[in-house]
């Protein structure tokens, strides 16, 4: 631990806001640049074989804020990190979508999932269900504007239990069926993390 209001589990720092493949590079760039070699870098995670020193977390930090990233220094704030990372790399990385997240989280993060969930509820202001539907939305939209995917495919992959279902959610989420949404001219999507 140091004294700059940065806690450093080991050798590990918790980065907000890391949400893609992109966001991997930029992060290890700023490491390797400031000569701090990361072992892995990984959704809103790095992980280093030796501890920086205080004066480097001061610029990491201010680096890392310059291009849109927070490195964490509550460990509330780092479990909410872990949920969003864990989310965010089941729905938009991975090529199946059929996850039970309670579990998929509980094994993850080595917690009951009610705790998680609570934690999460109490510090974001909504369900992890409802972020899981706020990410599932997106990448339905990022589905439908590549039309690679009829909407029954689309409801497969996602794990919904039928179209039906997909289009109810959907119209709920973003006021509008999947249809109205792929037939509109402008696709107004969210950036994952601003959801």
């Amino acid at each position: 631990m140091f004294n700059f209001g940065i806690q450093v589990n080991v050798n590990k720092f918790y980065i907000k806001s890391m949400v893609c493949p992109r966001c991997i590079s930029a992060v290890e760039k700023v490491f390797n640049d400031m000569d701090i070699n990361p072992l892995q870098t990984q959704l809103g995670e790095v992980t280093l074989s030796e501890a920086p020193k205080p004066e480097q977390i001061s610029t990491l930090k201010t680096k890392l804020e310059q291009l849109g990233f927070e490195l964490l220094d509550d460990n509330r704030k780092q479990q909410i990190e872990k949920i969003k990372a864990i989310i965010i790399d089941h729905i938009h990385h991975r090529e199946e979508w059929k996850f039970v997240f309670p579990e998929v989280l509980s094994v993850a993060l080595h917690r009951e999932y009610s705790q998680l969930s609570k934690l999460f509820s109490v510090t974001e202001g909504i369900t992890i269900e409802q972020f899981v539907i706020l990410q599932k939305t997106e990448k339905v939209k990022e589905l439908l504007i590549y039309n690679q995917m009829n909407l029954s495919e689309i409801a497969d992959k996602m794990g919904y239990s039928s179209v039906a279902h997909l289009s109810s959610q959907f119209k709920k989420t973003v006021g509008m069926t999947p249809s109205q949404f792929k037939a509109q001219e402008i696709h107004l999507r969210k950036t994952l993390d601003q959801l």
